[in-house]
């Protein structure tokens, strides 16, 4: 597929376009209606600049090829009308789709894997895949890459490397996001304060959310919590350190202090009503995203990952200011990485896997499909694509590229996969016996790394 470019105006149009439908509801939410696709895909074709697409002129057998993601409304639509870029493309290609939020598609493909009736293609999860390689419910994609049929001259050898599990490819990224801050730089400038250094540290943070609730009143930070498992495994990883043993079978640190002394520093926050609590977080569980402290003006700063700026800035309203930080560091080297935002990979039961890569390496590198998608799953893998898009998005989009960008520069290598035992660790010891009664007050912070420490091990060791 050669060079595409497409003028602002087509994007914004195809923004619009791709956004419309109803709203999500049920297990699979309904499609856009055909007009809305069609409306999408022409309005690609008519204003793009430049398209080349090579349609095969061999007549092939008629294919039926299933795909699975997780997502709402939105990201439906925008997916179902790239699907139907693709069937133009290769019409012998009819594409079966499903669509589910996060919860039912893991439980969705649970039962599709028992039944032995998996999608040809399914959208897969960094946290996840180990466990699925080792139970053999996914199939190498070397072969595909190897040939050409999924092309990553255009990607970055490290990107894809975020992909194998034990030297094989088992899931192509769909894109990359990291770690983040998100801050109300609105808020900041009325307060008469500066933007954090990228290189900032804990003892900054803390300083720094105490200012805020002198200066404006308000929590310095709210939303997830700043012991969830990722910031455990940041803080580690600032320090040198990973969280789990080169063999999985055990914790990889031996000195608790790192956590007992972040959790810590939330207690003083919490004390000081400068940081969100746990209790009331909790109680606020089930608002709608307008509804959310950063949306509404409650706090000046907020956890997440990259591509949820976009979310976050479009609810607040246009007229809002938003910058993006680092999470901070607890040693000398950078608390971030360049994650894989979701994969897709091939599967097990795939009847169709030839079809299936050559809907993955559309989905990467076209160009005309990634302007509809607009960074849904992450900023684009391919190089051609990001360079494509410039100039066309959003200043939510833009400050998630240029984040992006600056973490690139950065940031440590992406750690490896979790271990078959962590899904068990965290849901069952991390946040019950450990998170949350040191940040409820029930038990020290050193009471709850000692206990922790005693279960996890255990977990491990037995996976």
């Amino acid at each position: 597929m050669g060079q595409q470019r497409l003028s602002r105006r087509s994007l914004l149009r195809m923004s619009g376009l791709a956004a419309a439908g109803a709203l999500f509801a049920g297990c699979a939410g309904p499609a856009p209606t055909p007009q809305v696709v069609r409306e999408t895909i022409e309005v690609v074709k008519r204003e793009t600049v430049v398209v080349e697409v090579e349609k095969p002129t061999e007549v092939k057998e008629p294919v039926e090829l299933r795909i699975a993601w997780w997502g709402g409304q939105s990201r439906a639509n925008k997916t179902i009308a790239v699907i139907q870029m693709f069937q133009d493309m290769y019409p012998w290609i009819k594409v079966l789709y499903e669509f589910t939020g996060w919860d039912d598609h893991w439980t969705r493909m649970g039962t599709q894997a028992a039944g032995g009736n998996l999608p040809d293609v399914m959208q897969h999860d960094y946290e996840r895949i180990r466990q699925w390689v080792k139970d053999g419910l996914l199939i190498p994609l070397d072969p595909y890459a190897d040939t050409g049929v999924l092309d990553f001259s255009k990607v970055a050898d490290a990107t894809v490397e975020g992909g194998r599990i034990d030297g094989k490819l088992y899931g192509v990224p769909l894109g990359t996001n990291a770690l983040e801050m998100d801050v109300a730089v609105d808020l900041l400038e009325e307060a008469g304060l500066s933007l954090p250094s990228p290189k900032w540290t804990w003892k900054d943070f803390e300083e720094f959310c105490l200012t805020i609730k002198d200066k404006l009143g308000i929590w310095g930070y709210a939303g997830n919590s700043l012991f969830h498992d990722h910031m455990w495994k940041q803080i580690h990883m600032s320090k040198g350190l990973w969280v789990f043993s080169d063999d999985g079978k055990s914790l990889g640190y031996d000195d608790d202090s790192i956590s007992v002394n972040h959790l810590k520093m939330i207690l003083r926050l919490f004390k000081a009503g400068a940081a969100q609590t746990l209790e009331e977080a909790t109680a606020r569980q089930g608002e709608s995203p307008e509804q959310a402290p950063m949306v509404t003006k409650q706090t000046v700063m907020g956890f997440s990952w990259s591509n949820f700026i976009v979310t976050t800035w479009e609810t607040s309203g246009a007229d809002r200011k938003f910058a993006m930080l680092p999470i901070p560091r607890s040693g000398d080297l950078p608390a971030v990485y360049l994650k894989p935002s979701m994969y897709f990979s091939l599967t097990r039961d795939a009847k169709h896997p030839d079809e299936g890569a050559m809907f993955i390496n559309f989905f990467i590198n076209s160009i005309p499909a990634n302007a509809i998608l607009m960074a849904d799953r992450g900023v684009p893998i391919a190089s051609h694509v990001r360079e494509g898009m410039k100039g066309f998005l959003t200043p939510a989009q833009a400050l998630m590229f240029d984040y992006i960008a600056q973490v690139a520069e950065d940031s440590q290598p992406v750690p490896p996969p979790d271990p078959v035992g962590w899904a068990d660790v965290r849901n069952n010891v991390f946040y019950p016996e450990f998170h949350d009664p040191v940040l409820y007050g029930l038990i020290t912070p050193e009471e709850g790394a000692a206990t922790f420490r005693r279960m996890a091990n255990e977990i491990l060791a037995k996976s």
